[in-house]
């Protein structure tokens, strides 16, 4: 409705607001249905009716936990449902306090005390159900993580955890597959990281969801494809942070195992680094972000590497270079100059000949004066030797001939004694033997004569 009057304005625009509240208000021809009631009214009454039920205390187990600003949000479960819970950040701290400090985390059984609540937005917010917690007191550790904990137990009993960490890893991977969400940040944060290594690589992309009940077969099915293939090195399976019911796809029993008989290693980077799912413990290695599974799939800075590369390169060029000219100007110098190298040996060889003649010399006259020596030598022991035997020897025979005449038998006898033989020559020294004998000679120093001897 629209007037054009000079002062009627707003009078004017307030009858038309109302007559199209009064119009919007008309309700459905044919129903019986009370209304129709304006949004607001009727989530102001909804607020209400849910904060009047009674307050009560819920057990379950805690997940998606997510703390913003003024409150903290989080789901409690259990096996037959889930319901939303909220907190105030002030509540939260002294729930804190009253714990010691240690705040409750994903996975843990706890027990909550509080009732309904509902915000009912507005025109630019949403509304929202949650149940309004007053106080918390954990109960112990839920049923998620020990499932998780019994299927780690089962997976390391039977030698699953190991098998990956086994496999041999190529320094610079030609082909790496990615399993990823096709629309998620990790896909970006590959590349981002793959880029930063200077990489040139091929990448097979294998997009699964990763984030419900049905994620955990599709996964091991793009990995198993990506090994497949031949060609990949190296699988990355890559996630952004999120609550643990979140990432509980990563945690399944199938696709561990499909993971620890891959013949690929597989590269886990799921949440953030505080989260820890059982595929990080079953992959070859774990990583706490897409951009750090990037840069350990690629083990070398291929941007550094090719300006080491490169540096060597020049200088391997300039020092070859410089050789080539020191080389060069040798020759140069040496076929300039033939004349002057062959005066240098000449005069060389010149040099040592005048040593040779000067050592020969030298030599020569020290054997002669040597030689003379030792003839002078010679000489005077010939000299020596003729001089002995021409005067010491003969008065040294004389001497000798004095004594042999000294002690000679026929000196004896001429001195007045005689001998005494039998006729065979025999001595006779006694008068026994004279006896005997009978028949004597008697040998004086100019006869022998017979003797003969009688006894009276």
């Amino acid at each position: 409705m629209t007037q054009t009057l000079s002062g009627a304005g707003p009078m004017l625009r307030v009858v038309s607001t109302r007559v199209l509240a009064a119009a919007e208000r008309t309700g459905i021809p044919g129903s019986d249905l009370p209304g129709p009631y304006g949004v607001g009214e009727y989530a102001s009454a909804l607020r209400r009716q849910l904060r009047s039920f009674a307050r009560v205390q819920l057990v379950g187990e805690l997940v998606n936990l997510r703390p913003s600003r003024a409150r903290v949000y989080f789901e409690l479960r259990d096996a037959a449902g889930a319901i939303p819970c909220a907190v105030w950040l002030t509540d939260w701290e002294a729930i804190l306090a009253r714990t010691g400090g240690a705040a409750p985390a994903e996975g843990m059984q706890v027990v909550v005390a509080g009732g309904c609540d509902f915000y009912p937005g507005s025109a630019t917010s949403s509304p929202g159900f949650s149940f309004s917690v007053a106080d918390l007191r954990v109960a112990g550790e839920g049923d998620l993580l020990a499932r998780i904990e019994r299927v780690r137990k089962q997976l390391d009993a039977e030698g699953l955890l190991a098998p990956q960490k086994l496999l041999p890893r190529a320094l610079l991977p030609r082909t790496i597959g990615v399993v990823t969400a096709e629309n998620g940040k990790a896909r970006e944060d590959i590349l981002a990281g793959l880029a930063r290594r200077g990489w040139a690589g091929r990448i097979v992309w294998g997009f699964a969801p990763v984030q419900d009940r049905h994620a955990a077969p599709l996964i091991a099915r793009a990995l198993t494809d990506l090994a497949a293939l031949g060609d990949v090195e190296v699988a990355i399976v890559a996630r952004g942070g999120g609550s643990l019911a979140d990432l509980l796809c990563f945690c399944e029993e199938g696709l561990c195992r499909t993971v620890a008989l891959l013949a690929v290693p597989v590269i886990a980077s799921v949440g953030h680094h505080t989260d820890r799912t059982l595929l990080d413990d079953v992959a070859a290695i774990s990583c706490s972000t897409p951009t750090h599974a990037a840069e350990v799939a690629v083990g070398l800075d291929c941007a550094g590497a090719r300006a080491e590369l490169l540096g060597r390169a020049s200088r391997m060029r300039e020092h070859g270079r410089r050789a080539v000219l020191s080389r060069a100007r040798t020759l140069t110098a040496l076929s300039r100059a033939p004349a002057a190298h062959i005066e240098r040996q000449r005069a060389r060889l010149h040099q040592r000949l005048r040593e040779v003649r000067a050592g020969s010399r030298r030599r020569v006259q020290s054997e002669r004066e040597i030689t003379q020596r030792r003839a002078l030598v010679l000489e005077r022991k010939v000299s020596s030797t003729v001089r002995d035997c021409r005067t010491r020897r003969p008065q040294e025979l004389q001497r000798l001939l004095l004594g042999l005449a000294g002690h000679d038998p026929q000196r004896t006898l001429e001195r007045g004694y005689a001998l005494v033989q039998s006729r065979d020559g025999e001595p006779i020294a006694t008068a026994a033997q004279a006896r005997r004998a009978r028949k004597l000679e008697l040998r004086f120093a100019d006869d022998t004569v017979s003797a003969k001897v009688r006894e009276p």
